[in-house]
């Protein structure tokens, strides 16, 4: 770390938890991020802040007016623009030294995992069940932690995934696909900060497993009502006939 570096993060270095090294995993580390909606802005900004060295943003979908009701990154006036693009040059601005790589369009599980192969972890950030299964899917075969959130209405849901880790449960252990579903906030609307707290909490729960520090975090669902402030927690196992991960080979 140069002399820059070690100002700009001194306020890490500070911690005992994280010290210089523990800055210098952030700096090596990259991050995938599949969706650059409201979780998205939430969790990017503090990636990047953090010093997380690269960055790969993935999102096919375009700025539009009902966006900014929650998508705090953006502004008026990239309205039409692509999410991805419009979101690294916010990131740029606020950390030079990050390395970005944009991916305009929507991803298949073939991509995500190519992807998913040269990264540390993944934030599921995105806002279709569909989408959230295949990430799930890439994230077992290649072994990478994957952070998952979601929000609609005043309701948001967050859970780390350690397929990296033997006996941990994945996102289709707790969420099957024949009977699990989502709704879109298109239909349902979503309360504006909701995004915020689930996306930054998504930002701290990746930078956690990136530093190897914390309580183990892996086989919770987290659940919080914006609404009443509450936060509910519901422990989960590996389901022993997981259609994606009872066979993955430890």
């Amino acid at each position: 770390m140069n002399d820059h570096e070690l100002l700009r993060y001194s306020r890490h270095i500070l911690l005992d938890e994280i010290g210089i090294e523990g800055q210098q995993k952030l700096l090596a580390a990259r991050a995938l991020v599949v969706g650059c909606g409201g979780l998205g802005n939430a969790a990017l900004p503090y990636l990047a802040a953090a010093g997380v060295g690269s960055l790969i943003i993935a999102d096919d979908d375009t700025i539009d007016d009902s966006n900014l009701q929650r998508q705090i990154m953006f502004a008026e006036a990239d309205l039409g623009r692509n999410k991805a693009e419009a979101m690294a040059g916010r990131l740029k601005t606020l950390n030079g030294a990050v390395d970005i790589q944009t991916v305009a369009e929507r991803l298949d599980e073939a991509r995500l995992t190519g992807l998913m192969e040269h990264a540390d972890i993944v934030l599921d950030c995105c806002d279709n069940f569909a989408t959230r299964q295949a990430v799930n899917r890439a994230a077992v075969a290649t072994r990478t932690p994957l952070v998952s959130g979601a929000a609609v209405r005043f309701e948001g849901q967050l859970a780390v995934y350690r397929p990296d880790l033997p006996d941990a449960p994945c996102y289709a252990c707790l969420f099957d696909g024949g009977s699990a579903g989502d709704g879109a906030c298109a239909l349902f609307g979503v309360f504006s900060p909701l995004v915020g707290i689930i996306g930054t909490a998504q930002a701290a729960e990746a930078l956690k497993v990136l530093l190897g520090i914390g309580g183990a975090a892996h086989g919770i669902l987290r659940v919080y009502n914006a609404l009443s402030g509450d936060w509910q927690r519901f422990e989960f196992k590996k389901n022993p006939a997981c259609r994606v991960c009872a066979h993955q080979a430890v």
